[in-house]
């Protein structure tokens, strides 16, 4: 690759991982939402922090983790760098770096969509406003998903588009899957009871995956079946091992389709997670630790950020480092 197209390249990644953690931080939000409205849930807002690993930076602007405060950091604190509007905000900036490869209609959604970000104020944060913003920003995001894949063009660039939302969106699963078992996990007498299942009722639906479980699971909701579906379920395109399964084959097609050298180090890693998903059961993953597997999981996928960045990109840049 030359250093220009590699310039391109990188941009790309990075546009669509933005893009991805947009929608999926609205949907962490949306989802904390439902739990909130539960006896101890006034109490939980700091775990959306430590899910982010956001301690410090939260800890340097606001006092306490109120819903106020959580939902501002999260959604329209511009020094935030973790924020919805900051992540639109670099995807914007890489998308104008872009502006010879994307086409009009992806830039001028992807600033209308920032502008709209600007003008929000506190009563859109607000408790009664939250589902609605949520939806609105996943709405934006799904809707720059459709018009990328009506317009841009299916070059090397397309895959690296494709590698960064399948790599955020598999890192983005697994935190809203440790954001209800491990950091909300219910005393033992409310397991399988009527909140349990409602809030593994909201993961689900936070995930879009409501609807294609029940398909499966036409009966009954566990823990286990909700962990397991959206872990390895094969046909639920949020699932940890459809996106790791589509890294596999966009890393194997750049690199026999365009003779790209390098990258061999990230599919090795690709191969040991999904060596991890295919070794146990839900049932012994959960016996052994659901938020260490999960941890785990993340921390692997963070390597491959790592390593197509230098195959790739000439540098491991500061936003894989940062990854958690």
């Amino acid at each position: 690759m030359s250093s220009l197209l590699a310039r391109y390249a990188e941009c790309i990644f990075w546009m669509a991982r933005y893009m991805e953690r947009a929608e999926n931080l609205a949907r962490i939000l949306d989802v904390h939402e439902t739990f909130s409205r539960d006896t101890r849930g006034a109490k939980n807002w700091m775990s959306i922090i430590q899910l982010n690993a956001d301690e410090k930076r939260f800890a340097a602007r606001y006092d306490s983790a109120t819903a106020q405060n959580v939902v501002n950091f999260y959604v329209l604190d511009t020094q935030n760098p973790t924020s919805i509007v900051s992540a639109i905000r670099s995807a914007r900036e890489n998308a104008r770096t872009l502006r010879p490869l994307i086409s009009t209609e992806m830039w001028t959604q992807i600033n209308v969509f920032y502008n709209r970000l600007l003008a929000l104020g506190p009563s859109d944060i607000a408790p009664h406003n939250l589902t609605r913003l949520c939806n609105m920003v996943k709405e934006a995001c799904q809707a720059h998903t459709g018009i990328t894949e009506g317009t841009f063009y299916r070059d090397q660039g397309w895959y690296f588009y494709q590698l960064g939302k399948y790599l955020e969106r598999a890192d983005q699963t697994t935190r809203l899957l440790d954001i209800k078992y491990h950091t909300l996990l219910p005393f033992s007498d409310d397991v399988g009871s009527a909140l349990d299942v409602s809030q593994w009722n909201a993961v689900l639906r936070s995930a879009a995956g409501y609807h294609a479980f029940r398909r499966v699971y036409p009966r009954g909701m566990t823990p286990a079946a909700v962990a397991g579906f959206m872990l390895y379920n094969e046909s639920f395109p949020r699932s940890v091992t459809t996106c790791v399964r589509q890294i596999d084959g966009l890393l194997v097609r750049l690199k026999s389709r365009y003779i790209l050298k390098g990258g061999s180090v990230a599919m090795e890693r690709i191969d040991e997670i999904q060596a991890a998903l295919h070794s146990r059961p839900v049932e012994d993953v959960i016996k052994g630790g659901l938020h260490e597997y999960l941890d785990w999981l993340q921390l692997h996928l963070n390597t491959v950020t790592q390593e197509i960045s230098k195959a790739f990109f000439g540098a491991v840049p500061a936003e894989a480092m940062a990854e958690q």
